[in-house]
């Protein structure tokens, strides 16, 4: 139990004065500096006390024992969170010296020194190792691929990557990673993330999305989307646009659906009592297909994944970890549009859509099949050339 205290204390002292972070402490107030400091020595202090106790505790007593064993791990737990708050003002730290300079310091520590342009989004477009069609018909159409891919970058800030995780036999002799090496060879497209792909793990995948793109990518958005999802990359640029000066935004298609308690279904919410009576919903919570949070919400996921919930659901996941923030809640239904007719209907109306897939099928009724399709009618250069005719 000592051990596990002392590694949490490296963990405090090294949210305190971690290395390569001088910019980040100078940004502080001397007062704050000194109150976490503050707070390192007070936890040391009873850590002490704790082992003082402990030399005085008697083996053969089984209480007192507990009893010890109790306070020690109500210090673990204070530990933790103070380290979480810690982390915390770190990052907010280091966004607000990022935007008054246009620039973020690097959190790679084998590039410390080194800056990151500052991007407009990042979208992953989660998807699986089976789904290899799915990403071809999207590289068809809504994706840019090759020049094109790489301008979008520089030239707009847009970073677009599908995501998937590790096979759960990451040797890379197997046929699965061979085929996504191959592929991502190819069409250097692909983000690999260091997690293990999974059936119901899809709430821990979109917080290593989040942490990995974190780390590589400095960017006022981060953005998920499936992989059965037309997207129109120019039309999404321009709502989240309206949000840029805003820290903490939470942007979708907001819902509320029923917390299904029935095993067999689908559906299902093992915690399904924590939402009260039978026949109640969940909170509200933008839809899986698109959504996208500023950096600040991002960072608070990433630093906390560790202890946030996780629900049967990935939306609902999603929307509980931000729940009790004080975060801007946005709801904009395009972002969830129809295929064609639904689509094409409100582009000639002049509410051209972000995002376009069938709510029966939770996305694109076959969507490699029918991509093409929702493109060739929805996609937002026919949307001009619409807008233009009427």
């Amino acid at each position: 139990m000592k051990q596990q205290v002392v590694g949490y204390m490296d963990r405090v002292h090294g949210a305190v004065r971690e290395p390569g972070s001088q910019c980040v402490a100078a940004s502080k107030p001397r007062a704050q500096r000194e109150r976490e400091i503050a707070i390192s020595h007070s936890f040391e202090r009873g850590i002490r006390e704790e082992e003082a106790a402990a030399g005085d505790v008697n083996s053969d007593n089984p209480g007192a024992v507990m009893n010890q064993v109790s306070q020690t791990r109500e210090v673990i737990i204070a530990l933790d969170r103070t380290i979480s708050e810690i982390e915390m003002r770190l990052a907010a730290a280091r966004t607000m010296q990022a935007r008054s300079q246009g620039l973020s310091p690097s959190d790679s520590g084998s590039d410390q020194g080194s800056t990151r342009a500052r991007l407009f989004f990042v979208m992953g477009i989660v998807t699986t190792f089976a789904n290899r069609k799915r990403r071809d018909s999207i590289r068809q159409t809504w994706l840019p691929q090759g020049e094109h891919l790489q301008r979008l970058e520089k030239e707009k800030g847009v970073v677009i990557r599908f995501v998937i995780g590790r096979s759960a036999n990451p040797s890379p002799d197997s046929e699965v990673e061979r085929a996504i090496a191959a592929e991502d060879k190819e069409y250097n497209d692909i983000l690999r993330l260091d997690h293990v792909e999974r059936n119901g793990s899809l709430p821990l995948k979109i917080q290593m999305f989040l942490s990995t793109a974190l780390s590589i990518w400095d960017a006022d958005f981060y953005v998920k989307v499936d992989d059965d999802v037309h997207v129109n990359i120019g039309i999404t640029r321009s709502i989240l646009a309206r949000h840029r000066s805003k820290p903490r935004v939470y942007i979708g298609c907001m819902k509320s659906g029923p917390v299904v308690d029935k095993n067999e279904s689908k559906y299902y919410e093992p915690d399904h009592w924590k939402f009260g009576t039978e026949g109640n919903n969940y909170f509200r919570h933008a839809t899986r297909q698109l959504y996208a949070v500023t950096r600040d919400l991002a960072t608070y996921i990433s630093a906390n994944r560790h202890i946030l919930h996780k629900y049967s659901n990935e939306d609902v996941s999603f929307g509980s970890w931000l729940i009790g923030l004080d975060a801007e809640h946005v709801d904009d239904r395009s972002l969830c549009c129809g295929t064609p007719p639904d689509c094409e209907w409100k582009a000639q109306a002049g509410n051209p859509c972000a995002a376009s897939f069938d709510w029966n099928c939770t996305g694109i009724c076959n969507p490699v099949e029918r991509m093409e399709e929702v493109h060739r009618r929805c996609w937002e250069g026919h949307v001009a050339d619409l807008q233009a005719q009427f």
